[in-house]
């Protein structure tokens, strides 16, 4: 049975956001030399060739082609003469350019930038009473894992040390196949229907026109939709600029569901507490090391894991009970809002641990495809909006990056069970699943269902509409967020922030949005009036019409 939730609260209702030994304000200024890099030798990623030279050391290895044919000059093409023209028949020439024609698949439209490694997920606490994924069936048991950090609307070239959420996505290598557990640094999102993301990301990339990251589009979109307010305040607040990777906390942002062996069945979300503390970047050093080091934050992970300074972050799940979430005071599926811990208390599940940098970033980070539909038994979706649109999209993007095949590749393939289907063919087929029929039903001992893995139904119920979901109450939170979360110091430095950006966009927006900050607080939005005041005085963003 489902014990008692209780009713034991944090230490405040805001321990979402802070626990007593982590310390926001903690805007660590790095150290650094002139060409970016820190003082002191050279580190683990400088040394990277000299490591593999040293490792090479008496081995002598024969260059081939891909199809392991030796090579006997790789220096000088296959001419008529040695000023002649090339010969086609030059199958070294042909294959190395061939390659590198096709060197880059495309860029993911989102989460572009990022760092990855391996660890393991250990379980500390007992969570069978809620769920029968077997992932968490026994304290002490260790899933190899995978992690890619990475930066949501920047590109691949952008600078580590921009203003942006950080993608947190981690692939568990289950027994049951591959669980992924897609989330941000962040607990809380921009939107909260689906159809709206594409827009929302037109917004904060570049103007197709000028090909220009343009305030207007920028602020025009969020200043529509109130619900972005409380993200809004998050982005521009402190924790903006995460100091890197290994200093910010991870969130599986939707709401999901479990289910144990009695098929009994709760809602719950996902958080991962860094063991490094919270530490975030000032942004006079964030402009500094973008010019100077804009791939700090991935030399930060790959030197720490090299030295054996192992990152690791404490998992934590929230349960909320289906009457509950039928009687809370807000929609506990809008992913623009978070469980206040007051009411839903952080329950410790286990320890995620990095310890090993990829091999190759292409093969292991460029590869690795997430898919939010990849759910183990026991865990399911919920009737998150955001959610229910991300079940379809993320598995698609990754067909039309990577390919029909993307879950052979290794990195993505779920090695600790053997994939059978009747799924076949394709670019990159590599399983040929031994001979197997590939229709079903079928009478020559083709795979079969496994009843275990049904899902307990569950009912619903209203009438198929299109429902505005824009006053969902937009503003309660984020006004939290601004009075009771942070300091006074962190609140001059979110204001300041907000007004240095908002500034460049049209006055029109510019009040729509002061209007959006004043409903979260009237403080907040009055500061930000002022503070936007106080630069166009100063001559900044003031544009001739």
């Amino acid at each position: 049975m489902l014990p008692p939730l209780g009713d034991h609260a944090g230490n405040s209702l805001w321990d979402l956001y802070i626990c007593p030994d982590e310390d926001l304000t903690d805007t660590s200024d790095r150290t650094i030399m002139g060409d970016g890099r820190p003082q002191g030798p050279r580190d683990e990623a400088d040394e990277q060739l000299n490591q593999f030279r040293n490792r090479q050391r008496g081995r002598i290895e024969t260059l081939t082609t891909a199809a392991g044919i030796p090579i006997a000059d790789k220096l000088n093409s296959l001419t008529i003469g040695p000023r002649g023209p090339i010969l086609l028949q030059d199958s070294v020439y042909i294959e190395e350019i061939a390659h590198f024609d096709r060197e880059r698949i495309p860029e993911r439209v989102v989460h572009a930038k990022g760092a990855g490694a391996f660890g393991f997920f250990e379980v500390t606490s007992d969570i069978s009473m809620y769920t029968r994924a077997k992932v968490f069936n026994e304290v002490g048991k260790r899933t190899p894992i995978a992690v890619r950090f990475s930066f949501v609307s920047g590109e691949s070239g952008s600078a580590d040390s921009s203003r942006d959420p950080r993608g947190f996505a981690v692939k568990f290598y289950t027994e049951e196949g591959n669980w992924d557990l897609v989330g941000n640094n962040t607990p809380v999102f921009f939107i909260r229907d689906p159809i709206l993301f594409p827009t929302f990301i037109h917004s904060q990339k570049r103007n197709p026109v000028t090909h220009l990251k343009d305030a207007d589009m920028f602020w025009d979109f969020l200043s529509l939709r109130p619900e972005s307010t409380h993200q809004v305040s998050i982005l521009f607040s402190d924790r903006g600029i995460p100091f890197g990777y290994r200093f910010m906390n991870g969130y599986g942002s939707n709401t999901f569901k479990l289910v144990n062996a009695e098929n009994e069945e709760v809602y719950c979300k996902f958080i991962y507490k860094s063991d490094q503390g919270i530490k975030n970047l000032t942004n006079e050093a964030a402009r500094e090391l973008a010019g100077t080091d804009p791939d700090y934050a991935i030399r930060d992970l790959y030197d720490a894991i090299t030295n054996g300074n192992f990152p690791s972050w404490t998992f934590y799940i929230q349960v909320m009970t289906f009457e509950q979430a039928r009687n809370f005071q807000f929609n506990p599926f809008d992913v623009t809002k978070v469980w206040p811990q007051k009411q839903f208390p952080l329950i410790e599940v286990g320890k995620l641990v990095l310890n090993r940098n990829p091999k190759n970033y292409f093969a292991e980070v460029e590869q690795i495809a997430f898919s939010v539909s990849s759910l183990v038994p026991g865990i399911e979706p919920s009737p998150d909006k955001v959610l229910q649109g991300r079940l379809f999209s993320y598995s698609d993007t990754q067909r039309y990056r990577l390919g029909t095949n993307y879950l052979q590749l290794p990195v993505n393939c779920p090695y600790r069970v053997r994939p059978r289907n009747y799924e076949r063919d394709g670019e990159m087929t590599i399983i040929s699943q031994d001979g197997a029929p590939n229709y079903y039903p079928n009478s020559f001992g083709g795979p079969i269902n496994d009843p275990t893995a049904r899902e307990p139904p569950f009912e619903v119920s209203g009438d198929v509409d299109r429902y505005d979901s824009s006053n969902e109450d937009n503003f309660t939170q984020a006004g939290i967020f601004y009075r009771e979360v942070l300091d006074d110091d962190q609140r001059s430095r979110l204001v300041e922030n907000i007004a240095n950006n908002l500034v460049m966009a049209q006055d029109f927006i510019q009040e729509r949005a002061v209007k959006n900050f004043a409903q979260a607080d009237p403080e907040y939005g009055s500061r930000v009036a002022e503070e936007l005041k106080k630069l166009k005085a100063q001559g900044i963003g003031i544009r001739e019409q």
